[in-house]
């Protein structure tokens, strides 16, 4: 559906062609399943340049040094995150309201975001366990963030009429840290004095920043120097009156659901992680060699990224069982096994034994988590957006299960 007719997107628009914008391609549009996004107003072409944003229309630290907070900022010792910076501005901003220049595009910014640090905590226990870490890790460096912001914050009270604590409050600047992690795009800039040595390379792109994530799909987007504008080149075609998307990089949906705050149906880079506990959970607890191979798996960077795939368990995680498995008389041929050599008929075997026993304890675990959420979203209906989100996620991870239990199966069978 077409919402280009919207007042904050005719707003948007005459306030971009202002800053020398002008696109007749892509107009916004509400998608089944992705929601709101931009469409191809005619077909492209592989090769094209769906959108050319120029500098003018970016939110970098540049702004923020040309702005009333520049002098604040360039006086600031010890020197501001380009990070802060940012945030600090959005929020100064959004504050301002009417008489922000930047108004039409803050107008257009999602009001609440969904990352894991913005979920209630009983949502957050419902999250796969290496994602619920991840979370608790995101929740703490927003905190810090905060904690960080405090005095400078204060240092600004001569713009405000009403206390700093208010306008710069842990949701406002939530708020922000969000919307930058969230949407901005990839803009290298030289190093300056008044910033710390963290890279400064966030910006954020109105109208652009409105494109969806697809992990099928392929672009180049880059600032160009010479047109000095941020370009998007498509791969690919797309045939009017279709969602354009964009590709946010290869990653699987804990990553996009813990950066981005959304999950991507069957994504091909989605997977389900096994955790060393989980690996040892179906092994001979009487396998006096068990800490050995632990350290040995440790040592050749093979006790991460070990996962069930659309296509079965990863190489990774069958070398690392194949090891676990080796029996006493077969421990020294360890080396062949991370090389990929087949040691015996019965190490084979056992391993994929082992691979299926987690797939199928994996499958169980999501199905009694999908009841209890199933049961929240009817008891808890504040959270049924969250909880829903939540789902999403275990459903996706359902499906790569059986998709694994499945070619499991297969491999057992041609074992035999």
């Amino acid at each position: 559906m077409n919402e280009s007719y919207k007042p904050e997107f005719i707003e948007l628009r005459k306030w971009l062609k202002d800053r020398k914008f002008e696109d007749t391609n892509l107009i916004p549009a509400s998608f089944p399943g992705t929601g709101r996004g931009l469409m191809s107003r005619t077909s492209l072409r592989e090769g094209q340049v769906i959108i050319s944003l120029p500098e003018s229309c970016l939110l970098t630290t540049d702004t923020v040094i040309r702005s009333y907070l520049g002098a604040y900022v360039a006086k600031w010792r010890p020197p501001l995150s380009p990070l802060l910076a940012l945030c600090t501005f959005l929020v100064a901003e959004k504050h301002a309201g009417d008489r922000s220049p930047w108004k039409p595009y803050l107008e257009i910014l999602p009001k609440t975001y969904t990352c894991p640090v913005c979920l209630e905590p009983e949502v957050v226990s419902l999250l796969p366990k290496p994602l619920r870490a991840k979370a608790r890790e995101q929740r703490i460096r927003v905190q810090e963030f905060f904690a960080s912001s405090r005095d400078f914050c204060c240092s600004l009270q001569p713009l405000f009429s009403e206390a700093v604590e208010r306008v710069f409050s842990y949701s406002a600047l939530l708020w922000a840290w969000c919307t930058v992690n969230t949407r901005a795009v990839y803009v290298a800039r030289r190093r300056r004095q008044c910033f710390s040595a963290e890279p400064d390379t966030c910006a954020l792109a109105p109208y652009l920043d409105l494109l969806n994530h697809s992990p099928g799909v392929q672009v180049k987007a880059a600032f160009n120097e010479e047109t000095r504008c941020y370009e998007i080149r498509t791969s690919s075609s797309c045939r009017r009156h279709e969602e354009v998307f964009i590709c946010y990089g290869p990653h699987d949906n804990q990553r996009l659901l813990l950066e981005y705050g959304f999950v991507a149906a069957r994504n091909p880079h989605a997977c389900v992680y096994v955790s060393q506990d989980i690996l040892v959970k179906f092994l001979p607890s009487t396998d006096k060699q068990m800490n050995k191979k632990i350290s040995i798996l440790k040592d050749h960077d093979f006790i991460e990224n070990l996962t069930f795939g659309w296509d079965g368990p990863s190489w990774r995680l069958l070398t690392a069982l194949k090891l676990l498995c080796l029996e006493a008389e077969e421990f020294t041929c360890w080396k062949k096994v991370l090389l990929g050599e087949i040691i015996s008929d019965t190490n084979e075997k056992t391993s994929l034994d082992i691979a299926q026993k987690i797939c199928q304890y994996f499958i169980e675990e999501t199905n009694a988590v999908l009841q209890k959420v199933s049961y929240m979203k009817d008891t808890e209906g504040a959270l049924v957006s969250q909880l829903s989100l939540v789902e999403t996620l275990w459903t996706e991870e359902l499906k790569i299960l059986q998709a694994s239990a499945e070619t499991l199966n297969s491999l057992q069978t041609a074992c035999t």
